[in-house]
């Protein structure tokens, strides 16, 4: 059955040459991206401004170490969402129940004031976008056969889909929250993840197959020892936070020490699991990648903290008089996400076998992220509106490029590479390498001051540098493990 069914897909061009179905995952992913940038987009200047200015006031390195925390838990919960899918429901369905949890989220943060509506908000939107990311990408994989060369153009698609989102969610709530308040805009973010769920559920009908299996399925006498556990964890978290153990100033750290302490424990298990030898070169041939990923997405993410600081308290936003929100300066990679998406696509699916390997393709990105911080030190050690804001548009389209590079190859390496029994836990191992820079973000932020922006530029510019130069001298013993896959 499997087979036919991806034959059928194989012989499916009805959407840009894709399976015509792509068009219903990306669409839930695309709305619950503008919900979660839309909200992103103003997150860490609520936690810094005063209350006179409609925040809550919270130190600015405490309010980013929130930030990239909040982050990291994201891609961290992408865990729960992929072995739900693998032990429990399948894909199909773990995306329907964490798109919901998404939506409650952000009603959440616009309806519950001060801090306990952080607190609830952000939890859900976390777990939630965690299910949904992991199991998007699932299924997208699914609609491909392993030596389908369309794989990398449909994930780049894809990945055009999701930043429509990006780019139309910190434009709609940075102006309510100009205009008439930050709980406004989270508003939107919420009816933004509703509108997601009514496309999705008229065309989840059509994911058939390998979607709603359950690869996995846990034992029903281990289910309630299951429970147990999360009860458990869910209790001491509890424990640790009303004594003080977790708080706000360590919130990054944690997830850090989290993320990789889970990410070693996945490898481990996957490694000494029943899998052939094929697969299992394979997994090894994905954890250079996994340390390329982790430190692209460190820099990269902080256009959430350092690089919205950097908006707030040096970029000239002045546009013929007109102050531009903080948060529009979050829709500037999209708009290169979207425009050079397709050039990407097309380039790669032109180039068929003849295209860059990916681990190559994983080193330019990381060069290139690292580059764009190394641009920053031309706009380093001014005042207040010092910074062109063509400058940063600059820096931001190498870190699209950068992206392109890496992001969309990863999500489909991630599938290419795995074990059968661990299809959409790969995909959660991969994004623990995003939570695990994007935690780092936080907690590199602060070091960051306007004192020290050459140092903090130029330092870690060119660590990414260094990083993606050795993977790209080590690619081919990299390609040997892979096993044939490019």
């Amino acid at each position: 059955m499997a087979s036919t069914e991806m034959t059928a897909t194989d012989r499916d061009t009805g959407f840009f040459g894709q399976p015509r179905v792509l068009v219903h995952i990306f669409g839930v992913e695309m709305w619950e991206r503008f919900s979660f940038y839309g909200m992103q987009g103003i997150m860490l200047i609520y936690l810094y401004y005063s209350a006179a200015e409609g925040g809550l006031g919270i130190d600015q390195t405490t309010a980013a170490g929130i930030v990239g925390a909040y982050g990291g838990l994201v891609y961290l919960s992408t865990i729960i969402g992929a072995w739900v899918a693998d032990r429990l429901i399948g894909s199909e369905r773990t995306l329907f129940y964490s798109a919901i949890l998404v939506m409650l989220g952000h009603i959440g943060l616009a309806l519950i004031p001060g801090i306990a509506g952080v607190g609830v908000g952000l939890v859900l939107v976390a777990v939630g976008s965690g299910g949904v990311k992991a199991n998007a990408t699932a299924l997208v994989g699914t609609l491909y056969s392993e030596q389908d060369e369309r794989r990398d153009a449909g994930f780049s698609l894809f990945y055009m889909g999701i930043n429509i989102g990006g780019l139309i969610g910190p434009l709609i709530t940075g102006v309510l929250q100009q205009d008439f308040g930050f709980h406004y805009g989270f508003g939107a973010a919420a009816v933004g993840m509703a509108l997601g769920l009514i496309q999705y559920s008229i065309g989840r009908r059509h994911l058939i197959g390998a979607a709603r299996e359950v690869p996995n399925p846990l034992p029903p006498a281990a289910r309630s020892k299951v429970i147990g556990a999360a009860v458990v964890v869910l209790v001491l978290i509890v424990v640790l936070a009303l004594t003080g153990v977790i708080k706000a100033t360590n919130l990054a750290n944690i997830v850090i020490l989290v993320s990789l302490v889970a990410a070693i424990g996945y490898f481990v298990v996957i490694l000494r699991s029943k899998i052939t030898d094929v697969e299992r070169k394979r997994v090894y041939a994905f954890i250079p990648m996994f340390i390329a990923s982790a430190a692209f997405w460190s820099l990269y993410q902080q256009q959430f903290t350092v690089v919205t600081i950097f908006s707030d308290k040096r970029l000239d936003r002045n546009i013929f008089g007109w102050e531009m929100p903080v948060s529009w300066v979050q829709s500037i990679n999209p708009v290169f996400i979207i425009i050079l998406a397709g050039v990407f696509a097309t380039l790669w699916t032109k180039l068929g076998p003849r295209q860059p390997s990916t681990p190559i393709k994983f080193a330019v990105g990381t060069v290139l992220i690292g580059v764009g911080f190394l641009l920053f030190l031309f706009m380093a050690g001014g005042g207040p509106n010092s910074a062109p804001l063509l400058g940063l548009v600059g820096i931001l389209f190498v870190f699209t490029v950068g992206e392109l590079f890496l992001s969309p190859v990863s999500l489909s390496l991630a599938t290419k590479l795995a074990p059968a029994s661990f299809r959409t836990q790969m995909v959660a191992l991969l994004f623990l390498s995003v939570a695990l820079g994007t935690a780092a973000s936080g907690e590199l932020a602060k070091f960051y001051s306007e004192k020290n922006e050459a140092v903090y530029f130029g330092v870690l510019g060119a660590i990414a540098i260094v990083i993606g130069l050795l993977l790209a001298a080590f690619s081919k013993s990299i390609r040997e493990l892979m096993g044939g896959v490019h």
